[in-house]
């Protein structure tokens, strides 16, 4: 089935197209490259995996609860919308607030797609081209497999939000090569870990499960990516090119900060927009998921050396100052260990299926024998 017969509502453009900006960079340097940035390429390869294997696609999903996320998280918990719905209504809204949450992390995965290859064209060292050709091949998959969901599991999409797609269209038109880092590698990758964590922690469906352990694994490389170009780069600036980068961040983060609210949803059953936002508002639920958001974002920036005042103060105004003492390196490292858990437990279950197959089929090969 056609993509666009799964939308909620028709993306306004099928092709959004973004004029490129920036020079394309060849260097002919080809013996020499950073230590640390060459062992992640090696990584990177070594790390390549096909999601139509190691992903259990054959697990069902229910469509009413995809997630099995309390309803608590739903942001008409506890209103009088919710105090009238049925049963049926409250499995449609899990299914909506589902399908928009994924196909914002889709979205994203192909704006990441483009801007690793933005970064392959436009950055000027070989070591951190060869990486970034690994990364485009991880994005790729990546949109491969929150695409098959959707339309597999879910057969429903949301378009791309209003706030998400204003801060990819920001990054790719900037001619600055090191914007796509910051832009995706820094900003989106970071926020998205964070939302995914958030599910991947709380859903005790093993499919999603499955999907959002293993994409981490890949985005925690990722993020490391970004953070060793920039932090290297960054050094070199002047305070003039610094505080542009800051202002940068500063507006993309206010506009992560605004994209997290689904109103889309409540829209699309009768709920005005207004009021919408409202609910939004008053949700501990995603006041408490809002500022858990920024945990990777807030340290990764500081770490990268922007922390001027003006910066600060946002975070202040935000409420998400104190995530910059986040240890990132443990959140990674996490990531890392979740997926690799998550493969032996699978591995050994399959191992013990496969042994119990085989004694079986002794024991009936026995009692063939024993009756002949």
């Amino acid at each position: 089935m056609s993509t666009s017969e799964l939308y909620t509502k028709n993306p306004e453009d099928p092709v959004w197209q973004v004029p490129a900006t920036g020079a394309a960079r060849f260097s002919w340097e080809y013996d020499e490259g950073r230590e640390r940035l060459l062992a992640l390429y090696q990584k990177g390869k070594d790390k390549q995996w096909d999601g139509a294997k190691r992903i259990d696609w054959d697990l069902e999903v229910d469509p009413a609860n995809p997630l099995g996320t309390p309803d608590e998280a739903l942001t008409l918990y506890g209103t009088r919308h919710w105090a009238k719905m049925t049963d049926k209504d409250k499995g449609e809204l899990r299914k909506h607030y589902a399908s928009w949450q994924f196909s914002q992390f889709l979205h994203g995965e192909q704006g990441a797609m483009v801007c690793a290859a933005r970064i392959v064209e436009s950055v000027p060292d070989l070591d951190a081209k060869l990486y970034s050709a690994t990364q485009t091949m991880d994005e790729a998959r990546h949109a491969e497999i929150y695409g098959r969901f959707l339309h597999d599991k879910l057969g429903m999409l949301y378009p791309i939000n209003d706030n998400l797609q204003s801060l990819l269209g920001d990054t790719l038109r900037d001619s600055r090569w090191d914007m796509p880092y910051l832009g995706m590698q820094v900003l989106i990758e970071g926020l998205a870990l964070a939302a995914f964590g958030m599910i991947r922690d709380t859903t005790d469906k093993p499919l999603p499960k499955q999907i959002l352990a293993y994409i981490m694994q890949d985005e925690a490389r990722h993020v490391a990516f970004g953070r060793m170009a920039l932090r290297d780069y960054y050094q070199q600036l002047t305070d003039a090119e610094r505080r542009e980068r800051e202002d940068f961040v500063i507006e993309g983060c206010y506009l992560m900060r605004d994209r997290l609210r689904g109103v889309e949803v409540l829209e699309n059953f009768g709920i005005p927009k207004a009021e919408a936002d409202e609910y939004s508002e008053q949700s501990e639920y995603l006041q408490l998921f809002r500022q858990l958001l920024f945990s990777r974002i807030v340290p990764c920036v500081r770490d990268i050396g922007l922390w001027g005042k003006r910066l600060q103060e946002a975070y202040v105004d935000m409420g998400v100052f104190e995530m910059g003492n986040s240890n990132l390196d443990q959140l990674m490292a996490q990531d890392e260990e979740i997926a690799e858990k998550l493969d032996a437990e699978r591995f050994a279950e399959e191992e013990a299926e496969r042994v119990a197959e085989v004694r079986d089929a002794i024991a009936a090969g026995e009692e063939i024998e024993k009756n002949a």
